[in-house]
């Protein structure tokens, strides 16, 4: 391979960073076109890939997403999926889901979210979503996470072999959610009604300050302090009544 080829093979498998603005483009979807992300301004979106129709694994995955809309609506946040197929083969598969498949207990599952049909590739190579080390055919369970400013702020990937953790999505983004509006950060395994983290001290002065407070911090040290954040006041401030 030249080096020219080299350049382009690299683009064509590039991928947006956390802080970029998430990748434009127009789709034909299951519930019409639609122009991401700006559709979506205003809210959080889950933009995310899966290898295939008619696999096992993306089934199961399609099914707890769809049974979970409900909930990731009600914290402002929509989901699109995405594979490369077409789209009367996504049709086909979301009616095979409602009409035969039964997973943990769920089963007449009807997937309202739209499913991306990108048989070009364009769209899931604008966001990196083809690993060539492990597809060059089929993307990998790739998800994006982006903020009502069409700003991308998370990003997790999963090979094709791997089932995603739904409640670990919904985690993070309530997560992120509590960070942008009470100013805080959130510590390893942070569950809403957990202790949170205070930014570290930016002075000597700041930092003995801390040390010596009795203002609702708890200081381990200058540069580790946490403070309580009620459950309620989170999930109050973040949810849809």
């Amino acid at each position: 391979m030249n080096t020219t080829e080299s350049i382009k093979e690299d683009q064509s498998f590039s991928m947006p960073r956390i802080g970029d603005k998430a990748p434009e483009f127009a789709a034909v979807t299951t519930q019409g076109n639609i122009n991401y992300p700006s559709d979506y301004k205003g809210k959080w979106s889950i933009l995310f890939s899966h290898p295939a129709d008619f696999t096992p694994v993306c089934t199961s995955e399609f099914m707890t997403f769809a049974h979970l809309e409900e909930k990731f609506e009600k914290a402002n946040c929509s989901l699109i999926g995405l594979s490369i197929d077409g789209l009367y083969s996504h049709i086909a598969w979301l009616r095979t889901i409602k009409d035969k498949i039964e997973f943990n207990g769920m089963k007449n599952i009807e997937v309202k979210f739209p499913l991306i049909e990108d048989i070009s590739m364009e769209v899931a190579k604008k966001y990196g979503m083809i690993q060539p080390g492990e597809s060059k055919t089929q993307a990998v369970r790739a998800v994006f996470f982006v903020d009502p400013n069409e700003v991308v702020r998370a990003i997790i990937y999963y090979p094709l072999s791997l089932g995603r953790n739904f409640d670990e999505l919904y985690r993070a983004l309530i997560a992120m959610q509590t960070s942008d509006k009470f100013n805080v950060a959130t510590p390893a395994d942070w569950n809403p009604g957990d202790d949170v983290i205070v930014s570290p001290a930016g002075s000597c002065g700041v930092a003995e300050e801390r040390m010596s407070s009795t203002e609702g911090l708890d200081c381990k040290d200058w540069f580790f302090c946490t403070k309580k954040l009620d459950k309620n006041l989170v999930l109050n401030e973040i949810l849809e009544k």
